[in-house]
């Protein structure tokens, strides 16, 4: 059956409702209903039944007015309030704190400037459902900015309910300083520091991260560009003490940190007990004094000694054998770059034009080389008026060469405390403020460079870093299943040799490495690229083509990785 338009001369075309079939080669047919005066929309429909066509086309039933990424907003800003964040900055709902909010999750998923987050929560161009969820839509950036400035005022309750969280009388508590550099020159917190940026002539802030014992940040504080690494120590002791009213904690810091003054006028006085670690000269000293027998080591890389020169506190001496080949390959490396710039010296002081000659000038030059790669300790110069030399000083390098892969750990605390395996096991979990300063810094919350030029804006922009951490470091751990994180760190740590042995990963990890996919076979992300998966989880905004129809919603539908990634996190659309 089929439908055949007849047209007439001088009337309207008859719609025939017509069979036809084969009969002695001929085709043959006959009308069975005439359908004339069958609206034309009804007249449609049965020709696309008897063509087996679609009822209704696509184009024709529905428009998509606006697509917006979903899935990577309800991830975070689900797991922020099911941390209760929300609450803890502020207990009852106000458009400052819907901006703070808003303000952490954009650090996550967008880190930029307040000026790119403002444009992107506009109603007009937002990149995603986050400012339709929040209420934010008409912020600008002077409202951000008002935002942070409310923000900083809570920061002492803010970190005073997250160290009542997670710290306790007795509890670890790590502490590391980094920096980050500046844009333009009015900061007053700005200063020319130890460049940890790598970004020499430029001026920076510093800020310490005080964590417990799992790497989950509890507190921030910005100093000065310029401010030496141990004397932030006391601030810290202070908050211990004062703020979150913690008599009894172990503080954890390293050589740079803890330094023996510090420890004499500021953490013993204070009463809390430490983990730090001996600078090169001092297990320099230590080795000379036969208090360390280097050939304890050949069957051991572990032991506990006592030392008259620090009274009433226990010693752990490691040896790690990878760490001395690389510090070995390391120290080879420099010594032959130092020689090439001092041959370079040698040269221009016998070429045949141009000579260089004179002691201060042939000193200025030697000194721009030697200092470069810092080896003047294993060189010995001979500078005359018209020529320069230089060794090696054989005796300097194998000295120093005794000590690669040796570290010392030290404590306050008693044997009965914490074993000597722990401690150094203690002394390590520092790795893990590291980790934090990679994240905040580099991988996934850029919070360099800063832009902010008032120093309670920069405190504020490290403080929104810092707690957008503080979401991301839960969302990690939840997430583990799918992502290369070890699942079972625990099983890692069993299988290590020693404390002192390079850390392992587990069986598990190593598989999901090796085959990219997770034992239910799942693909394993990174946790940036799981947030962009999750991002295509899109709000679509719907209108059905009909007078009067009015707009609704509706979520594209989640593959069973999203899915999986939402139920971990305990998150629901």
């Amino acid at each position: 059956m089929y439908i055949e338009t007849v047209p007439n001369r001088n009337s309207p075309p008859a719609i025939l409702l017509r069979e036809g079939w084969r009969e002695d080669g001929k085709i043959k047919k006959r009308t069975l209903a005439n359908l004339s005066k069958w609206p034309k929309t009804k007249i449609d429909t049965l020709r696309r039944v008897l063509r087996d066509e679609p009822l209704v086309g696509q184009d024709e039933t529905f428009t998509i007015t606006r697509s917006q990424p979903h899935g990577h907003v309800a991830a975070v800003l689900g797991t922020l309030k099911t941390l209760r964040l929300d609450r803890l900055i502020a207990r009852q709902d106000c458009p400052e704190r819907q901006r703070v909010l808003a303000l952490i999750v954009a650090r996550i998923l967008h880190p930029g400037s307040k000026l790119a987050t403002a444009r992107g929560l506009a109603a007009t161009n937002a990149r995603d459902t986050l400012a339709e969820i929040l209420g934010v839509q008409d912020s600008d950036e002077d409202d951000l900015y008002a935002a942070m400035d409310w923000l900083l005022e809570r920061q002492p309750r803010i970190e005073r309910t997250l160290a009542k969280r997670h710290l306790e009388t007795g509890a670890l508590v790590l502490y590391d300083l980094t920096s980050v550099y500046l844009e333009g020159r009015q900061c007053p917190l700005a200063g020319y520091g130890h460049a940890r940026d790598g970004k020499r002539g430029k001026l920076q802030v510093e800020f310490g991260l005080l964590c417990d014992c799992e790497g989950r940040p509890v507190a921030v504080e910005v100093f000065a560009g310029n401010t030496a690494d141990p004397m932030t120590v006391g601030a810290q002791i202070d908050k211990l003490r004062t703020r979150f009213g913690l008599s009894k904690v172990v503080l954890v810091g390293d050589r740079g940190m803890l330094t023996e003054a510090r420890l004499r006028e500021e953490v013993k006085p204070a009463g809390l007990d430490w983990i730090g670690a001996l600078r090169a000269p001092a297990i320099r000293q230590l080795v000379e004094a036969g208090t360390v027998q280097l050939s304890l080591f050949d069957e051991q890389d572990l032991v506990e000694v006592r030392s008259e020169a620090y009274p009433g506190e226990r010693l752990m001496v490691c040896r790690n054998p990878l760490l001395a080949e690389e510090r070995a390959r390391k120290r080879e490396d420099l010594l032959h770059a130092t020689a090439r710039l001092l041959d370079s010296v040698v040269a221009a002081t016998q070429r045949a034009k141009r000579r260089l000659r004179g002691k201060d000038k042939i000193g200025v030059k030697v000194g721009k080389a030697i200092g470069k790669y810092k080896m003047a300790k294993h060189f010995e110069l001979t500078i005359t008026e018209d020529s320069f030399s230089y060794r090696r000083k054989a005796e300097s390098i194998a000295a120093e060469a005794a000590l690669d892969g040796l570290y010392v750990v030290r404590t306050s605390l008693s044997e009965d405390d914490l074993t000597a395996a722990d401690t150094v096991r203690a002394y390590k979990r520092l790795s893990t403020v590291e980790r934090a300063f990679r994240s905040l810094k580099s991988v996934d919350l850029k919070v360099r460079p800063v832009f902010h030029y008032t120093a309670a804006r920069v405190r504020a922009h490290v403080l929104l870093c810092m707690l957008a951490y503080y979401v991301e470091w839960h969302m990690r751990q939840r997430l583990k299943p799918l992502l290369f994180d070890d699942e079972e760190p625990g099983a890692a740590e069993a299988a290590r040799r020693s404390v002192v042995a390079p850390a392992r990963v587990s069986d598990s990890a190593k598989a999901k490495a090796r085959r990219k996919r997770t034992a239910e076979g799942f693909p394993v992300h990174s946790f940036r690229t799981l947030l962009d998966d999750l991002a295509t989880l899109c709000r679509n905004r719907v209108v059905a083509n009909v007078a009067g129809a009015e707009p609704f919603e509706m979520l594209t539908q989640p593959t069973a990785l999203q899915r999986e990634a939402l139920k971990l996190l305990g998150v629901r659309l």
